[in-house]
């Protein structure tokens, strides 16, 4: 029988994590084997974490973790090297901020066994024009960088085999912003058997986004060089 963990990272979400651990955690009270549900905060300002700690009685699957502030990229992946290191067959990777559907995971699920990893897609997001955008240039980048055509490379709603996630998170520096997005390429450009899946992505159900344009700017020309640096190890 298989074990998930469900990896999410968390910051400020105060206003969101009570309602959105308790619908993951009924995914993996159904599944069982000893599977978790394992959320990460980032250094939160707020009470994000004492509310998890409060859940525990009423979630036993639920493994709250702490840590210092290190962004949305290194908390994932912090996630992904602790449920390898836990031995769970399968990881899940999502967002703490409500805008994904745990109902939807089961579609991926019935999956595992036909593909390594499968991702989600969304084609009709509605988390603002200037995240679409984003998305689109980066689409851009991506192809410039890789020559791969990836429509939505940082999707935060994949399901993934462990030793493949231990494969490619090993070639991942520990501070990458970006961690989704070249675990993606890793996964193209080693033509491992992938499925994108189109999934709903609704506004952020609660609190308040914590990273603006100007940081959004910021990150994707430190990517452009992260990229160009993992593309000639790819190339070695």
């Amino acid at each position: 029988m298989d074990c998930l963990y469900i990896v999410m990272p968390a910051y400020n979400e105060a206003a969101n994590i009570e309602s959105v651990a308790r619908e993951w955690h009924k995914v993996v009270a159904q599944i069982g084997n000893n599977s978790k549900l394992v959320i990460i905060d980032d250094g939160s300002r707020d009470d994000t974490y004492q509310k998890l700690c409060n859940l525990r009685e009423d979630l036993p699957s639920l493994e709250p973790l702490t840590k210092g502030n290190s962004g949305h990229g290194a908390t994932i992946l912090y996630g992904y090297h602790y449920a390898i290191e836990k031995k769970a067959d399968y990881i899940f990777q999502t967002d703490s901020d409500g805008q994904t559907l745990p109902s939807e995971f089961w579609s991926f699920w019935e999956q595992r066994d036909k593909f390594v990893a499968v991702i989600g897609h969304r084609n009709h997001r509605k988390d603002g024009v200037s995240r679409i955008l984003v998305t689109k240039v980066l689409k851009i980048v991506l192809r410039l960088s890789f020559g791969l055509n990836i429509a939505d490379a940082n999707t935060p709603f994949r399901l993934i085999e462990k030793q493949t996630l231990k494969k490619y998170v090993a070639r991942i520096p520990d501070n990458f912003n970006l961690s989704n997005v070249i675990l993606t390429v890793l996964l193209i450009s080693g033509k491992e058997k992938v499925r994108f899946i189109p999934i709903t992505f609704r506004p952020r159900q609660g609190g308040v986004n914590s990273i603006n344009l100007r940081r959004i700017i910021k990150i994707g020309a430190q990517a452009i060089k992260d990229f160009r640096d993992i593309r000639n190890q790819l190339l070695r």
